[in-house]
C-alpha cells in the first residue's frame, strides 16, 4: 500500500526556519517523482517544490527558490523540505504527493500547517 506521511508543521516567526519531512512507503524511488504543495486559506493549491527519485532532478518556483530545498534521504524513505527565511506568504498547509510523472500525482500525504507569524 502506498503511503505518504508529512511531518514537520508548525508556527514560526518571519525569517525563520522550519523542516518538512514526508515519509513514504509501498513504492519504489525508480520511477517516480515527489512534490510539495501547499494551500493557503481562500487560494488555491499549488505546488512548490518537485524532485525526481530517480535522478534527484529538482523544480522551485519562483517564490521560494534560494529559500527552500526539496532532498531526498533514500536510507530514510524521506523526502524533506527545508525552508528558510520564511514569509508570512509562506503560511499554508503544506501537502507531499507522489506520482509516477510530473503533474500526475497519485497518491497524496496529510497535510501539516505551517503559520508564518509577523
Amino acid at each position: 500500500e502506498v503511503q505518504l506521511q508529512a511531518s514537520g508543521g508548525g508556527l514560526v516567526q518571519v525569517g525563520g526556519s522550519l523542516r518538512l519531512s514526508c515519509t513514504k512507503s509501498g513504492f519504489p524511488n525508480d520511477g517516480y517523482v515527489i512534490a510539495w504543495f501547499r494551500q493557503a486559506p481562500g487560494k488555491e493549491r499549488e505546488g512548490v517544490s518537485v524532485i525526481n527519485l530517480s535522478d534527484s532532478s529538482t523544480y522551485y518556483i519562483e517564490s521560494v527558490k534560494g529559500r527552500f530545498t526539496i532532498s531526498h534521504d533514500k536510507a530514510r524513505n524521506t523526502v524533506a523540505l527545508q525552508m528558510r527565511s520564511l514569509e508570512p506568504e509562506d503560511t499554508a498547509v503544506y501537502y507531499c504527493a507522489a506520482g509516477r510523472d510530473y503533474g500526475v500525482w497519485g497518491h497524496w500525504g496529510n497535510g501539516t500547517q505551517v503559520t508564518v507569524s509577523s
